[in-house]
């Protein structure tokens, strides 16, 4: 018999914890290395947070921040969890959730840029001359060529050190029809090997001169499907709902997903969980719900600030969340990476992440052991419903949740 009839799994995207044990292996640059990260205990010592939500289900148990307490929450599990996989970007974090391990990490140009045979096919097949084609932050490469853009009618390529290519133009000029066709073509080319990227992103703007610039939320990734059967393609199969809320859809190219929900914040990813959580439409299964703008706007901008004032509007929206929730739903609140706003560079940090587990229904809450990676979570949502992970599949059900 199912122990939850619905599951919510919110990633808190980028919000990590330290203590990777193998962050050394991980860099920014050739000199700089990811040890000593943590960006939740980094943020909170840019900004003093005020958090009695989080702290209420038993942050401090994961976190060592020395102005909040340190509380029994027998509503709440706290876990450390470590990733398995050779990465630390959003897919690898988010396709071990679900069961998956990614052993060769997703190749990056963030050194050179792409090759000059791929600019050019990609010129000839779209029509377009491209400029940029280097890593660079996103408002930044903006500022710097978003008026020779508009100006010669170029579309701006770059990347980051992740595994991605990035295309930027206007909505105005270019229009989104245009940009999307543009990155479709992008997405064809580089499934070649050579030139083979995990991610191609649309990033359209608004605006006429570097001082008005501005991204708008009609962002679109083109990803490819997940290496193999996640969690949610099992649920799929068995009638589950798997209800997806900002990027999870974009993440597993479709996989898996029953229905998506565009976000344009992270306010507004929390609200339309909410109104989830309220629906008689969302009966049985997974809610899947990514906040990218902890990331996006606040990690890969290295804004401790707005980063902390951006887990404070989490802190108060999880409270509606949990009002809301029936005796037989469970929220899990993790992380896919880190991204701590003040370490060097402006890429992911390789850390453990946090997973709290809440329920009315739990009445034994406390802090357990670490887990040896994220896809515990996808397997004791599994186990939950009664269902098995096929043999590719990698993870271990958190028995406490379940009993």
């Amino acid at each position: 018999m199912k122990k939850f009839k619905r599951i919510f799994l919110v990633v808190m995207d980028s919000l990590g914890i330290g203590n990777a044990k193998d962050a050394d292996r991980f860099f920014q640059n050739k000199e700089v290395n990811d040890k000593g990260s943590n960006t939740f205990k980094h943020i909170s010592e840019k900004y003093k947070l005020n958090i009695p939500n989080l702290e209420a289900l038993g942050i401090k148990d994961l976190v060592d921040i020395d102005y909040l307490k340190k509380v029994d929450h027998p509503n709440s599990y706290t876990i450390r969890l470590n990733e398995l996989s050779l990465g630390k970007d959003t897919m690898t974090g988010h396709w071990e959730m679900m069961g998956i391990l990614t052993t060769k990490p997703f190749q990056t140009f963030t050194e050179t840029g792409f090759p000059k045979e791929l600019i050019d096919e990609l010129e000839k097949e779209s029509g377009y001359k491209f400029i940029g084609n280097y890593a660079a932050s996103g408002t930044v490469i903006l500022e710097e060529l978003g008026e020779e853009s508009i100006n010669t009618g170029a579309l701006i390529l770059y990347t980051s050190s992740d595994s991605v290519l990035q295309i930027c133009a206007s909505e105005e000029t270019v229009g989104l029809k245009e940009l999307y066709r543009v990155c479709e073509i992008a997405r064809k080319l580089c499934m070649k090997p050579e030139w083979f990227v995990g991610r191609i992103i649309a990033r359209p703007f608004v605006g006429k001169t570097k001082h008005e610039f501005k991204r708008t939320s009609n962002r679109h990734d083109y990803t490819i499907s997940p290496t193999g059967t996640t969690a949610m393609d099992i649920l799929k199969e068995h009638k589950f709902d798997v209800s997806c809320v900002g990027k999870i859809n974009d993440i597993f190219n479709g996989s898996g997903v029953t229905e998506t929900v565009h976000t344009v914040s992270n306010i507004d990813g929390m609200n339309k969980t909410i109104d989830i959580c309220k629906s008689d439409k969302f009966n049985e299964g997974l809610c899947f719900v990514n906040l990218v703008e902890f990331d996006s706007e606040y990690g890969h901008r290295r804004n401790p600030v707005g980063y902390g004032k951006a887990i404070e509007d989490f802190d108060s929206q999880v409270k509606e969340l949990m009002d809301n929730m029936n005796d037989d739903d469970l929220l899990m609140i993790t992380a896919d990476h880190g991204n701590d706003p003040t370490w060097e560079g402006t890429d992911h940090t390789r850390e453990q992440v946090p997973l709290i587990i809440y329920s009315k229904s739990i009445n034994n809450g406390k802090m357990l052991e670490d887990r040896n990676s994220f896809a515990d979570i996808g397997k004791t949502i599994l186990k939950n419903f009664n269902l098995e992970k096929v043999e590719s599949m990698i993870g271990t059900e958190i028995k406490e949740v379940l009993d």
